[in-house]
């Protein structure tokens, strides 16, 4: 008995429409709706530290393994396996490398080994964007992206898209050079976008509608204090903002609860460890809200935090959306796995 698997490397991803924010976007919306459903398995992550504590892990790296399975019209298994390199940089690598294996749900045979480097940029900056619609305030005209590294364009676009009428962007990293490049990206690619690189980000975040956080700091470095009303803080990586930006806000929400304590370096993770954070004053996972259980912001005065870990379900969605159409189209390369 024959079978074989369909090889899935960057460039056939990319042909198999990878790239599509609009489309990741609506595979978000879908998962976190089955997630709602309880049509998912979502284990836990599995990291792979080198280190012993936060700090090493920033400097050294880590490999996470993420495996799951979403039903409805995806129906498919999987697993995301992702490196981390944060020194990648100084061998001209990308700090993060990542494989996507999907298996039959039937026969639990691989069906497919992809490149899923895009597709965990594409899925977090799409699991930004699903935020932005359901949290962001209706009038949200001033973005603040904290992080000029390989996930803020991503987060820029996604959030162009759930809220097209942001006009400013202030762009704000450890590294001056970064904030700029980015911000003159931005004004190149969005027309009639202001774009401020920043070097300090205490009087952006003051104006800002929306505030997004996608560093690697392990230090606080958005305060509560700063946080006008009707503000989003969406805390997507480490320990970016203080305890007050969650003690400030009307709602906290999350992606997958479990998941964020289970991982333990965001703000409200760290909280709940120390006691500071119930586990019933989560407003609601946002599967919740996009499936319509629990309401989104219900007054632009607001306050709301918000705090994304991922899942492997996210990157297996998006990689079985490219799988079928390069199955359909004749992309990639068919490999013999049993012969």
């Amino acid at each position: 008995m024959e079978r074989n698997v369909l090889y899935l490397n960057k460039k056939a991803m990319e042909e198999a429409g990878v790239l599509d924010m609009k489309a990741a976007i609506a595979d978000l919306e879908k998962v976190y709706t089955l997630c709602a459903r309880g049509d998912v398995i979502n284990p836990g992550k599995c990291v792979l530290r080198w280190g012993k504590t936060p700090e090493d892990e920033n400097e050294m790296g880590r490999i996470n393994a993420m495996p799951g399975y979403v039903g409805g019209e995806y129906d498919m298994a999987g697993i995301k396996w992702i490196g981390s390199g944060p020194q990648n940089y100084k061998k001209g690598l990308p700090r993060a490398s990542v494989t996507v294996i999907l298996n039959d749900p039937d026969t639990k045979l691989p069906l497919c080994f992809a490149d899923g480097t895009a597709v965990s940029v594409l899925r977090t900056g799409a699991s930004g964007g699903v935020a932005v619609a359901n949290l962001a305030a209706k009038g949200a005209r001033k973005l603040l992206i904290c992080g000029a590294g390989a996930q803020a364009p991503a987060q820029l676009e996604a959030a162009l898209i759930a809220r097209p009428d942001i006009d400013t962007l202030y762009v704000y990293d450890i590294r001056p050079e970064s904030a700029k490049r980015l911000a003159e990206l931005a004004e190149t690619r969005y027309k009639g976008l202001r774009a401020v690189p920043v070097d300090d980000p205490e009087d952006a975040a003051r104006e800002a509608d929306v505030i997004i956080c996608v560093t690697l700091a392990s230090q606080p470095f958005i305060r509560g204090a700063w946080l006008k009303k009707g503000c989003l803080v969406m805390n997507m990586a480490d320990y970016e903002v203080d305890r007050d930006c969650v003690k400030r806000a009307d709602k906290v929400v999350v992606d997958f609860w479990e998941n964020i304590k289970h991982r333990m370096i965001s703000t409200v993770a760290l909280m709940w460890k120390d006691g500071e954070f119930r586990d019933e004053e989560i407003h609601a996972e946002i599967g919740e809200i996009v499936s319509g259980k629990k309401p989104g912001r219900e007054r632009e005065d607001e306050i709301i935090y918000f705090n994304a870990v991922g899942a492997g379900i996210l990157d297996i969605a998006l990689t079985t959306r490219c799988y079928r159409f390069a199955e359909k189209h004749g992309i990639g390369i068919t490999l013999p796995f049993w012969e």
